[in-house]
């Protein structure tokens, strides 16, 4: 194979190395890394020395992500308050956004509840239930036996499936609530907020210990009535711009990237009720400066 086969095979794979990654790191510009670290060793492989391209650059993205996450872990249990996956927002123009269209289809309320997971679940989960990989190719990627990927990936069903608000609803319904929320919200209607909430609703705010934000999870319909409103009057009552309702991760997201303290993404996630349990606020102005800059460039990344 010459050098631009090989390029191009390596292209054609990308989209699927990259969406594996940041589902494996919940972080985009570690994803782009670990990519591009399989880049060159797939540069440096001798020619003819792998079978099956799409599987080799498989194995070396899962176990380059695996050793990652085990080194992002340490951080995150020194992290400020709750850390929560980057969001990707979408690019309706056709810019950068679209080479990240697998990885939007990765809601942030499962990204979140991967966390969950020890590496090596959350490496044979992704690959038996996203992207359909034989048990022989896990088993070869995480060097175990069939077996034993069998039952990392049952554990892991089972208990994405406790700690994942995952309810199929339109996005048009998600939006009604989304709005509404924010509307009641910033009026102060606590009552009004209480009636779109369940009664196991969970409240996650990451500002990464560097803006306001909650440092602890929000639990129960109470609690994240009293924050919310009292957030969203003081946001209301200053000269702080209206949010842009914008698709992140393929769900409706209210967006503020002005570059300053008022920025942030918030979504929610609804049960089968259509009550709200689950809320996102990312406010960490750092993860939010790499949402936005990918956001905003106007040259392909890859």
């Amino acid at each position: 194979m010459n050098d631009a086969a090989s390029a191009d095979l390596f292209e054609q794979q990308r989209p699927r190395l990259l969406s594996l990654a940041y589902r494996m790191l919940g972080e985009i510009q570690a994803a782009e890394d670990i990519v591009q670290e399989a880049w060159l060793r797939w540069s440096a492989a001798a020619p003819g020395s792998v079978d099956t391209p799409g599987a080799w650059l498989t194995r070396v993205v899962t176990r380059l992500a695996i050793d990652q996450l085990r080194s992002a872990r340490q951080r995150r249990e020194v992290y400020s308050g709750p850390w929560l996956p980057e969001p990707i927002i979408d690019d309706e123009d056709g810019g950068p956004g679209r080479a990240m269209a697998l990885a939007q289809e990765c809601e942030l309320a499962l990204l979140w509840s991967l966390e969950r997971l020890a590496e090596e679940e959350r490496a044979a989960f992704l690959l038996n239930q996203v992207f359909e990989t034989p048990y022989a190719e896990i088993a070869r990627a995480l060097d175990k036996s069939e077996q034993a990927c069998r039952q990392l990936v049952s554990r892991a069903r089972r208990r994405v499936k406790d700690s994942s608000p995952r309810f199929d609803t339109t996005a048009e319904q998600l939006e009604r609530t989304l709005l509404a929320f924010s509307a009641a919200a910033a009026s102060g209607d606590k009552q009004e907020v209480l009636r779109l909430l369940a009664p196991d609703v969970l409240g996650l705010s990451d500002g990464g210990g560097l803006v306001s934000a909650a440092r602890i999870p929000l639990h129960g319909p109470a609690r994240v009535a009293q924050v919310y409103t009292h957030i969203a009057s003081k946001k209301q009552a200053s000269t702080v711009g209206e949010p842009e309702l914008l698709r992140v991760n393929g769900q409706p997201a209210l967006v503020r990237l002005a570059g300053d303290d008022s920025d942030m993404i918030f979504t929610i996630r609804l049960n089968r009720r259509g009550e709200i349990c689950w809320l996102y606020t990312l406010r960490n102005p750092h993860k939010l400066a790499r949402v936005g800059a990918l956001r905003n460039c106007t040259t392909a990344l890859f």
